[in-house]
C-alpha cells in the first residue's frame, strides 16, 4: 500500500472509532435517561394508585354516611306522619263527639 493511502485508511479508522465511541456514549446516556424516566413514572403510578385507593375509600365512606342519613330521615318522616295522623284522628274524634 502507498503511505498516503495507509494514512488515509488510518485516519478513516480513527474517525470511525471516534464516531462509534460517541454513538455508544449517546446510547448509554439515553438509556440512563430512559431508566430514570421509567423510575419516575413508576413512582407517579404508585402515587396515583395510592391516591385512587384513598379517594375510593372516601367515596365509600360518604356513600355509607349518605345511606345512613337517608335511613334516619325516612324514619323521622314516618314518625312525623304518624304523629300528624294521630293529631288528625284526635281532631276528627273531637268533632264527631
Amino acid at each position: 500500500m502507498e503511505p498516503c493511502r495507509t494514512a488515509a485508511v488510518d485516519d478513516q479508522l480513527a474517525s470511525t472509532s471516534e464516531i462509534q465511541s460517541q454513538l455508544s456514549s449517546v446510547v448509554y446516556d439515553l438509556s440512563q435517561q430512559m431508566q430514570m424516566a421509567m423510575e419516575n413514572m413508576l413512582k407517579m403510578i404508585n402515587e396515583i394508585d395510592q391516591s385512587s385507593t384513598e379517594v375510593t375509600e372516601d367515596l365509600e365512606k360518604s356513600k355509607d354516611s349518605a345511606l345512613e342519613r337517608k335511613k334516619t330521615l325516612e324514619e323521622q318522616k314516618e314518625d312525623f306522619q304518624r304523629a300528624a295522623y294521630a293529631i288528625l284522628n284526635m281532631l276528627n274524634n273531637q268533632e264527631s263527639g
